[in-house]
């Protein structure tokens, strides 16, 4: 019975084509979550804090640099009082340093924690916002594994923003305390050639920038299509998580059809495309190691071969040679952080890439067909359900009703019909708002909210009690009266589940879990119901129990039918039909920025790999 439902439904999602979005609009994108985030104050003064500490951890650093010269001058001259001395003022910078390495890190934590917070905060609000969710589902490629993007996304993007926003900063700071020291320490080294002698003010300056600046150069050259490499590798885990979380669904359905070697063979296909993607990145990482690595051996003796030729001319001591090379090596690490994190700055931006760009396709999705004609809604006085020349477009083309004008007054019962594909549900979706592509008016009854009864009902975690009281209030409806209506409908037997929690989407078939929506729908007793084929898949004796419980509870009701026009005429004395538009205009194509977001591969795609 729900084969035809499937095709048309298959048919109305959206067509939309993918374009992919700047760097500058994602972090802009990004940015305005955080601005406007809730805890965005609390995340400032976090950043604050761990401003504060690294600047006094660099001072701390200038210190124990400068105690380099003194400590190892006692050691060359065997000074064993001094020696005693420093080891004390070596404990008490060490000592200042340890503590703030530990406040450092749990502001870091901090930090990671409140950045993921607002990040996923603000997906959570941009998704849920009305309606925007369902049209991102129905948008095409743009909405494939939301989930994925708010919880695995978000999580690994915070955590790798505040280690590599960290980290810079912190080189950043480093750099600029010890870079002073250094040129200090190198303007007096004199080279001695022959005869002659040459200075260079800042000597040991700008062979640093010169070795940090070709290891970082060659870096972002043998590490730069680790972007597209991770970003490909993130979409393939999605598709494999969807796949094994499609087979977990119908595990029932598959066992059944003996599907288990097709559902092997998909996941196999699936796990494949992952394996492909990380080879790929593990093969550029190698690349990427004989840069870096071979960089972090050569650092070993680096500062001590610059320094040594005035060393062993005799213009500086051992404890200032030492300090020199100490010096080299912090304004030399600080230049290096991005050879150091290339891997995580490839990570970050393609993680960047998935979060941004699927803040911008929720934002877009508000906008997506904004050239195509939309239905005008608007509202009844007389409190009449009214439909004036409506036509509904979709990519497969155009519905309308075969009535260019309906009115529909309060307590009337009406069934609406129509062949399959002809485009019941998304009648059912242009009455709720869903879809409003289209042209014509759809006049609603004013001040009296529908009731919309779909074919698959929803229900929100909870106790069943929770589940039927539609006000959220636990005494608003009476135990007695849940009680009864379980029963009209057949589900007598949850009577004393009212106070349980549970996934009721789970523990119910799907013929009772219409049915508990029919009973949720006698407690609330709207005036006005419209109903989406939920009536189809009842039997004869299931559908006379729920039509006597509506003609009992909803007497005064106006009720909408959507299905097959199976049903009781004596209780839908009225029928609409509704039928396809052969010369009406159908849905164009749209556009989104959301390079990120990729349609999942076909099997034969897979295969092709």
């Amino acid at each position: 019975m729900a084969d035809h439902r499937d095709v048309e439904a298959s048919a109305q999602p959206t067509a939309v084509s993918v374009e992919a979005s700047s760097l500058r609009e994602q972090l802009a994108t990004i940015r305005l979550g955080l601005t406007a985030s809730p805890v965005r104050k609390k995340l400032l003064w976090a950043w604050a804090g761990i401003i504060a500490v690294i600047v006094a951890t660099s001072i701390g650093q200038v210190l124990l640099n400068r105690w380099n010269q003194p400590f190892y001058d006692a050691l060359a001259r065997r000074d064993m009082q001094g020696f005693l001395y420093q080891l004390v003022v070596f404990a008490i910078i060490a000592g200042g340093l340890l503590v703030l390495n530990v406040g450092q890190t749990w502001l870091n934590q901090i930090i990671r924690l409140k950045l993921r917070e607002a990040l996923t905060l603000d997906l959570i609000d941009e998704w849920m916002r009305p309606a925007r969710a369902f049209r991102l589902a129905h948008a095409g490629a743009i909405g494939v594994n939301p989930d994925q993007r708010m919880q695995q996304d978000a999580g690994h993007f915070s955590d790798l923003s505040t280690d590599l926003g960290v980290g810079i900063l912190q080189s950043l700071i480093l750099l600029a305390s010890f870079v002073g020291i250094l040129w200090t320490l190198s303007s007096g080294f004199v080279f001695h050639l022959g005869g002659t002698s040459l200075a260079i003010p800042g000597y040991m300056v700008w062979a640093a920038i010169l070795y940090a600046g070709t290891a970082s150069g060659l870096s972002w050259l043998v590490g730069r299509p680790l972007i597209r490499f991770n970003n490909d590798r993130y979409t393939r885990e999605a598709e494999l998580r969807s796949s094994v979380v499609r087979v977990n669904e119908n595990v029932d359905a598959i066992a059944l059809a003996h599907g288990e070697a097709d559902a092997k063979r998909q996941l196999e296909l699936d796990l494949g495309t992952v394996l492909g993607a990380m080879r790929r990145i593990y093969s550029a990482q190698i690349n990427l190691s004989w840069v870096t690595d071979g960089y972090g051996w050569i650092t070993v003796v680096a500062p001590i071969l610059v320094a040594a030729p005035v060393y062993f001319a005799g213009d500086i001591s051992f404890g200032g040679l030492m300090m020199a090379v100490g010096a080299f090596n912090q304004v030399h690490s600080s230049l290096r952080w991005f050879i150091n994190n290339i891997g995580g700055i490839t990570d970050w931006r393609a993680t960047l890439m998935r979060v941004a760009d699927f803040r911008i396709a929720l934002g877009e999705t508000d906008a997506l067909h904004c050239t195509e004609r939309r239905i005008e809604f608007g509202e009844n006085p007389d409190g009449s359900l009214t439909f004036d020349k409506l036509e509904l477009a979709s990519p497969d083309g155009c519905t309308k009703l075969a009535e260019p004008h309906v009115d529909i007054r309060a307590g009337e019962r009406v069934m609406v019909t129509g062949e399959s594909r002809a485009g019941k549900a998304l009648f059912f979706r242009a009455i709720a708002g869903l879809w409003p592509w289209g042209s014509g008016r759809i006049g609603m009854p004013a001040d009296d909210a529908p009731f919309f009864v779909p074919r698959t009902p929803y229900f929100p975690l909870g106790t069943l009690r929770e589940v039927l009281n539609h006000a959220g209030d636990a005494a608003t409806v009476d135990d007695a009266d849940m009680s009864a209506v379980l029963a009209e409908v057949g589900l007598e037997r949850l009577s004393s589940s009212l106070d349980r929690s549970a996934r009721w989407e789970h523990e119910l078939n799907d013929d009772e879990q219409r049915l508990l929506a029919f009973a949720k729908l006698a407690l609330l007793q709207p005036k006005w119901v419209i109903i989406d084929e939920a009536l189809d898949t009842f039997d004869g004796t299931t559908l006379r129990r729920v039509l006597s419980m509506l003609e009992k509870r909803l007497t005064n009701a106006a009720i909408l039918n959507i299905g097959r026009g199976q049903h009781n005429t004596q209780f839908f004395p009225r029928s609409l039909d509704i039928v396809k538009d052969a010369g009406g205009s159908a849905l164009k194509p749209a556009s989104v920025r959301a390079g990120a977001i990729e349609p999942p591969l076909t099997t034969a795609a897979h295969r092709k790999k």
